[in-house]
C-alpha cells in the first residue's frame, strides 16, 4: 500500500470525484466547497506532486481554450495505484472508526 497523507487522501478523492475537470483551480473550489475552508493553490499543489510522484495520479495538458485566453491546464488523473491505496485506507478507516462508533460514550 501506498502510504498516504489525509491532504493526499483528501486530492486524490477530489480527482476521483471531477473526473476529467481535474485540474488546481478546480480541486481548490471542489474542497473548499466540500470541507467548509478556504484551500490555497500552494495546499494543494504540493500533494498533487508528491501524489504524482508515488505513482497515484498522472497528468496531462489540456487543449488551449479561448476561455483561458489560449492558455492549457494541467488535468490530473487517478492511476490504479491510487485507486487501491484509496479503498486499502478507507478499510483502515471503516475498521478503526468501527470501534469507536460501537463504544459506549459515559
Amino acid at each position: 500500500m501506498i502510504e498516504l497523507s489525509r491532504r493526499e487522501e483528501q486530492v486524490l478523492l477530489a480527482i476521483w470525484n471531477l473526473k476529467e475537470e481535474a485540474y488546481l483551480l478546480a480541486i481548490r473550489e471542489h474542497l473548499s466547497q466540500l470541507t467548509n475552508n478556504s484551500w490555497s493553490v500552494g495546499i494543494i499543489h504540493k500533494p498533487l506532486m508528491q501524489l504524482e510522484r508515488k505513482g497515484c495520479v498522472t497528468s496531462f495538458m489540456g487543449d488551449a481554450t479561448a476561455r483561458r485566453g489560449g492558455r492549457r491546464k494541467k488535468i490530473y488523473r487517478i492511476t490504479r495505484e491510487g485507486i487501491e491505496s484509496l479503498k486499502l485506507l478507507k478499510n483502515e478507516h471503516d475498521a478503526l472508526w468501527r470501534d469507536f462508533l460501537m463504544m459506549e460514550m459515559p
